[in-house]
């Protein structure tokens, strides 16, 4: 009997998988640079590519023409952040907080590898926001290439909230000292 049950729902398995791998987008061959390839490949894994990609070198140059949102957790938000940005968050969203910000203006935005800031910006999509794009690395790719951070008060820090442990792993910069 097991065995009639296992065949039953392998089919089903297959049929679904088959679906899920059609609605996910293509790794794109031209990325943003990450400098560490294995969080690279771990980033291109875990996205789907929905939303558009910038790099934080591309960012950098342009960050005062556009709107930043960080769609970390409130706690993390806190330890630190990308100077200018403004808190969104990810459990705790709010469409409220985009008031005030024209449905054209491009907008970034970042979490800490780039999966959360990827599901609020498909969220953006569907409310009709129409430059909307994920920063590719996030704060953990901008914190490894030297870029400033600021407290909630907009104060240099050297410290990032990582997520977790295992997660910190992926902020190589010597000089970031890790929290979680």
């Amino acid at each position: 009997m097991k065995r009639v049950i296992k065949k039953a729902y392998l089919p089903v398995f297959f049929i679904i998988m088959l679906l899920h791998s059609g609605c996910a987008q293509p790794i794109p061959e031209k990325r943003p640079a990450i400098q560490n390839p294995e969080f690279d490949t771990t980033i291109a894994r875990m996205i789907d590519f929905s939303v558009p990609v910038m790099g934080v070198e591309e960012l950098k140059n342009i960050q005062n023409e556009v709107v930043i949102f960080d769609t970390r957790a409130r706690e993390e938000f806190a330890v630190s952040h990308i100077p200018d940005a403004r808190f969104l968050g990810y459990d705790e969203f709010e469409k409220e907080k985009l008031n005030g910000v024209p449905k054209d203006t491009t907008i970034i935005l970042y979490c800490s590898v780039g999966y959360r800031s990827e599901k609020i910006g498909a969220r953006l999509q569907q409310l009709g926001y129409k430059k909307v794009y994920n920063l590719y690395g996030s704060i953990f790719e901008w914190a490894n290439r030297g870029y400033p951070l600021v407290t909630p008060k907009g104060a240099p820090t050297d410290k990032l909230h990582t997520y977790n442990e295992n997660w910190s792993q992926w902020v190589k910069d010597n000089k970031v000292k890790k929290t979680w």
